[in-house]
């Protein structure tokens, strides 16, 4: 490369230099990687008045292309004409190269189509320029032109070719490329071209093409080859296969690039390996490796993410000081994933202020954050802000119909699904979510419906919603329908949707299917275990869901405290008070979860039940926080059954000083004094229910006929 202050030296020794010793000095410039450097000694040329040459202009082309800087390339193209250089073959190839690497299609193709000679260089540049800037079905019709036109082909064209079949995910097109690269025995040997149709069968899927390719490709000790392997397998979802290449790649003492670590990176984190990813970035600090290179330092972040270690990911993301959008982006969505979202929405904003424009994925994280936390401000105002400066995406579609449905603005999710501009599977999904999070559940089994009759893809997601909202309406007959449509539709068997028909024929009264489902789950979380004890305890099969509960313990899975609710209310209604007791204190001594009001109000009310006044009073006395209605009810309900009105009178200043909305409760407790003959005191309760404007909620049942409530 040589010293590019040295060979200024020299130039500046030089009282009128001519164009071609300017030229030499910019070229020592770009090749040295000093490109805005470039610009300037060019445009300090220009100031001198020197007389311009042809030699001039490819080199200051390169360096406006590596600068992305298109507005100097244009000025730079402007002064090609003025001295009418455009005509030369490589002062067009080069003006090709900055409209392609700038993302400039349409005067990239204006330069090509005012070519009077098209060499292969040009016709690859114009192909790669169309696939680089997402026209790849333009680049394949690009290279048929070639083939007519009778251009040779290279290694260089076949790489975009490549390139094109794989992102399309035309499969029989590549095959035909990678046939036309054997026949014409195009360069097979260059290892780009090679990595090429490796990546090319990856996207494909067909990992078995890409590893033969690879162990019979003969450059096997190429580090781009085996990186592309290793990306193939991340792409498909083999980690362990990827990570197992890379240690292969190591026997072979193949050095990595940031690309190959890249790839490993993104496989510890997709697998949980933190260990192994601290290994990997350990490595990566021994070697001297670029962080900021191929997206190396975001892979870490998402790495320490994934394994739930935040702390480690926003130190890496404040050790640099020009943050790119994808870091941020990892960082937010991790604080999201792990249920941070003040978090979040702080490092949102901070992006803001630090003007960095923040794309569809950083947005939708920011909505999901504001749906977590009822922030609707926050994310009217973020919704504001994509509506004048976005075009509608479907992903932050989705994004703002979940912030709206979990911030109860079910009204303005509608509208947003209602407007959306792609109906995918994954819109309606969230607008039935959004249905059944407010409470309509017939309107989310109405989309349902809608999306059966519209013959509308549907996924896993899709029929799990349809199945908690029978749940919730108790439409037995309507899930079992939909149960029946999950099979014939070959939806995946998983544990969310086996525990929701679980949940749902439980709740529903049919517990012989519950359990024949409950029992076929290969596997089975602490929800199913509580769905199908509750189950048994709500219809009244309380031994049932005691020596289900006494399985789950003896399983070694830990109940959680929706489980002791469960049970606990098992044993109030069967009267079991020394069981009751046992898995109360068990809940506290043996799994550590603190009892709340409902385990509370279940103890009371398996006392109050059983006679035990004096111990329930006791428990009320003993928690850590006040006792709301619902327990005082239980306490009184148990002096009504055991006709004990002097206790009553004993706890008379406790339940009249209660402030509550619960017309159950003031509606007990007047009709207890009013059996027990206390009319005064009877009027005075439904007194304080009419000062506090509370009124008594009439009784109802609930009954399906057909499908209808």
């Amino acid at each position: 490369m040589g010293s590019v202050q040295s060979s200024r030296l020299i130039f500046d020794t030089f009282p009128k230099p001519d164009s071609f010793m300017w030229g030499v000095l910019i070229k020592c410039y770009v090749w040295n990687g000093l490109f805005r450097e470039a610009i300037v000694v060019y445009q300090d040329m220009l100031e001198r008045a020197t007389e311009l040459s042809e030699f001039i202009f490819p080199s200051v082309l390169r360096a406006c292309s590596a600068v992305s800087d298109l507005m100097i390339g244009e000025t730079v193209h402007a002064r090609i004409l003025k001295s009418g250089f455009e005509s030369d073959p490589i002062v067009e190839t080069s003006l090709l190269s900055l409209y392609g690497e700038t993302g400039c299609l349409y005067n990239a193709r204006k330069v090509f189509d005012a070519m009077s000679k098209r060499d292969v260089v040009s016709w690859s540049s114009i192909l790669s320029t169309h696939i680089h800037n997402g026209q790849a079905n333009e680049g394949l019709g690009i290279f048929r032109n070639m083939v007519k036109e009778g251009v040779e082909i290279d290694s260089v064209t076949m790489l975009g070719v490549a390139e094109a079949c794989g992102e399309l995910r035309f499969y029989r097109a590549g095959k035909s490329c990678h046939g036309y690269v054997l026949r014409r025995n195009i360069g097979f040997d260059h290892e780009s071209l090679l990595s090429s149709l490796i990546a090319m069968y990856g996207k494909f899927g067909d990992l078995c093409s890409a590893e033969k390719l690879f162990r019979n490709g003969g450059v096997c000790q190429s580090v781009s080859s085996w990186t592309a392997l290793i990306s193939c397998y991340n792409q498909n979802g083999y980690y362990s296969e990827a990570l197992g290449t890379f240690i292969e790649m190591l026997a072979c003492k193949v050095e990595s690039n940031s690309v190959t670590l890249m790839n490993v990176v993104c496989s510890c984190a997709r697998l949980g390996l933190l260990i192994e990813g601290k290994s990997v970035h350990g490595y990566v600090i021994r070697n001297n490796f670029d962080l900021d290179k191929d997206f190396l330092r975001s892979s870490l972040i998402d790495l320490y993410a994934n394994c739930g270690h935040l702390l480690y990911s926003h130190r890496i993301f404040d050790t640099t000081q020009d943050k790119h959008i994808v870091s941020w982006n990892i960082l937010i969505s991790g604080y999201v994933r792990e249920n941070m979202p003040e978090e979040a929405i702080s490092l949102f904003l901070e992006m803001l202020i630090n003007g960095i424009f923040p794309d569809s994925f950083a947005l939708a994280s920011a909505l999901s954050a504001c749906g977590i936390i009822g922030h609707s401000e926050l994310g009217c105002q973020i919704h504001c802000r994509i509506t004048k400066t976005l075009l509608p995406n479907e992903f932050v579609e989705n994004a703002l119909i979940d912030m709206y449905s979990k911030c109860g603005y079910i009204n303005s999710a509608i509208g947003i699904f209602q407007d959306a501009r792609q109906e995918s599977v994954v819109t309606w999904n969230s607008m039935m979510c959004g249905f059944s999070q407010n409470g309509y559940s017939k309107e989310a089994l109405s989309l349902f419906d809608e999306m059966y009759a519209k013959n509308l893809e549907m996924d896993e997601v899709t029929f799990l919603s349809a199945i908690q909202a029978c749940s919730n309406l108790g439409f037995i007959e309507k899930g079992k329908w939909i149960h029946h449509k999950a099979i014939t539709f070959g939806v995946r068997r998983d544990m969310y949707i086996d525990t929701a028909l679980t949940n749902m024929y439980a709740r529903c009264g049919d517990l012989r299917t519950a359990r024949r489902v409950f029992d076929n789950m290969p596997e089975r979380s602490i929800v199913t275990w509580s769905s199908m004890i509750g189950g048994y305890a709500i219809h009244g099969y309380i031994d049932e869901s005691i020596s289900l509960f006494d399985r789950m313990v003896e399983s070694r899975i830990e109940p959680n405290d929706v489980t002791f609710m469960n049970i606990l209310s098992a044993c109030s209604h069967a009267g079991y008070v020394e069981k009751g007791k046992f898995y109360f204190n068990s809940m506290i001594r043996d799994f550590g979860i603190i009892p709340n009001y409902e385990h509370y109000s279940c103890l009371v009310d398996l006392l109050s039940r059983a006679g035990d006044l004096n111990g329930a009073y006791e428990v009320i006395n003993s928690m850590p926080f006040g006792a709301d209605a619902s327990i005082w009810g239980a306490l009184v309900n148990g002096c009504r059954i055991h006709q004990r009105m002097d206790f009553v009178d004993r706890i008379k200043k406790d339940i009249l000083n209660m402030d509550s909305d619960d017309s159950g409760y003031y509606t007990l407790l007047s009709n207890v004094y009013a059996e027990g003959g206390k009319w005064n005191e009877s009027k005075m309760v439904k007194s304080k229910m009419r000062s506090l404007a509370v009124k008594k909620v009439h009784g109802y049942s609930m009954i399906e006929i057909e499908s209808e409530s």
